[in-house]
């Protein structure tokens, strides 16, 4: 997993005012096939605690004090649109981290790619936090986290947790509406560069994960049971070790699929997911990497070019 600050945020009540969604938010995650779990997903460690449901279209992921475990899909892509939704444990969670990311960390060990999405367990009377994360090779202290508050409890129903990643913009989407948009430029040296396979994990992270670490796991709740399912993977399949041209040709659709690798339509956001993109952040971000001037003497230089 990527390299994470300690950041000890605070904390506010679930009763707090919330605005609705801003409506017509395109709604991405119905514009591709749902895959099972079965198909396109293998275990990535746990053993017994990576758990078939709904006759192996979903999975449940099971942390336990012997251990947490993991899946990853059994391809890397190279650009593309992937997607899952998710239902977190309930009651009591510090120090649980859940989390659905791209990497390639077992293809390029010492340089590798991340893209992250990392739900961060919570106290009594208190909210999940929503991580997102990019790095690119592997350089210690790249990592670029933004932190979010959400406008629900995902540990009642099921929420779309969603990455579109292409030559043009990587954005992180909640049910749809963006949170995160991070340009491809020439100040944005972090970008991810290499084909990656699709993660999601559960695991102990007692020492950093709630509060800075000051709320460690109690096992007397578990075990911590998360669900995931339909799933999405549209994008360009790769043999991992270089990337892939177009899978559908630059034309911006294949056999009537929308392409998310080259479509014009997914190489900006429109107006509404950007009144969306504006909404999130305004309402919800409670720490930026760009903002942590006593992490950073010298800002990354994507920072001073920021919408």
């Amino acid at each position: 997993m990527a390299v994470l600050v300690s950041f000890v945020a605070a904390v506010r009540p679930l009763s707090h005012g919330l605005t609705p969604p801003p409506p017509g938010t395109e709604k991405l995650t119905a514009l591709f096939p749902h895959v099972a779990f079965d198909g396109e997903f293998s275990e990535f460690y746990g053993g017994e605690n990576v758990r078939r449901v709904d006759n192996g279209s979903a999975v449940n992921l099971v942390l336990d004090k012997l251990s947490g475990c993991g899946i990853r899909s059994k391809s890397m892509f190279y650009h593309g649109f992937f997607s899952a939704a998710v239902k977190l444990p309930s009651g009591f969670t510090a120090g649980v981290v859940l989390a659905f990311y791209m990497s390639n960390n077992q293809v390029f060990p010492k340089n590798h790619d991340e893209i992250d999405f990392e739900l961060l367990g919570h106290e009594k009377q208190k909210e999940w936090v929503l991580q997102t994360n990019i790095y690119a090779d592997g350089v210690v202290g790249t990592g670029r986290e933004e932190k979010f508050y959400l406008w629900f409890d995902p540990a009642e129903d099921f929420h779309e947790y969603s990455i579109l990643w292409n030559d043009h913009h990587i954005a992180f989407l909640v049910d749809n509406i963006p949170i995160r948009e991070v340009n491809h430029s020439e100040a944005m040296r972090a970008y991810p560069s290499k084909p990656m396979s699709v993660h999601s994990t559960i695991w102990d992270g007692s020492d950093w994960a709630t509060r800075g670490g000051k709320k460690p796991i109690n096992y007397e709740y578990a075990p911590f049971v998360a669900t995931l399912r339909d799933f999405e993977l549209r994008g360009c399949a790769s043999n991992g070790s270089e990337p892939s041209p177009s899978c559908y040709g630059g034309t911006g659709s294949h056999e009537g699929l929308l392409d998310p690798v080259d479509g014009r339509e997914f190489a900006t956001l429109s107006e509404e997911q950007r009144s969306g993109l504006a909404w999130a952040r305004n309402g919800f971000m409670f720490y930026s990497y760009c903002d942590d001037a006593k992490r950073f003497t010298v800002m990354p230089p994507e920072c001073s070019v920021r919408g």
